[in-house]
């Protein structure tokens, strides 16, 4: 199955790195919380914890995020995790990397697993894929068909 839509970053709020985990490098490394919103097949919202290595100057790093998404794949609701990655140069976006954490399914997505992967168009509009699989095919509302 496949589920697109659209999002919208609600809040993204820095938080502060631990004086004893940092090691200076040439890009400095960052955290933040963020919460989102997603329309479309792929529908609901999210809370997220956004670690990059980034350089303002030159919009170069790599970012690493850890999402708990609640809502709905093509009318299918529950809840699950995704991990998701990307580096950029300043005007590109390489090595993108989107996984469905193995067990985090509930509800009509319990057993859920796939890939997929968030871009942003030149307009700035956020979007979202997934391809995935569930154990048993599942019905609008969460409810799964035995």
């Amino acid at each position: 199955m496949r589920a697109e839509g659209t999002f919208k970053v609600q809040d993204f709020t820095p938080a502060a790195v631990a004086p004893t985990l940092t090691v200076k490098t040439g890009v400095d490394v960052g955290v933040a919380t963020m919460e989102k919103s997603f329309d479309g097949g792929f529908a609901g919202r999210s809370a997220t914890l956004f670690t990059a290595a980034f350089d303002q100057a030159t919009g170069t790093g790599t970012y690493v995020a850890m999402e708990s998404f609640e809502g709905s794949l093509n009318g299918v609701e529950g809840t699950f995790n995704f991990a998701h990655t990307a580096s950029t140069t300043g005007s590109d976006r390489t090595d993108a990397h989107f996984l469905v954490v193995p067990g985090s399914g509930t509800a009509g997505l319990t057993g859920i697993s796939g890939t997929g992967e968030l871009t942003v168009d030149a307009d700035g509009t956020h979007r979202v894929w997934i391809e995935y699989v569930l154990p048993q095919e599942a019905s609008p509302g969460g409810s799964r068909t035995q």
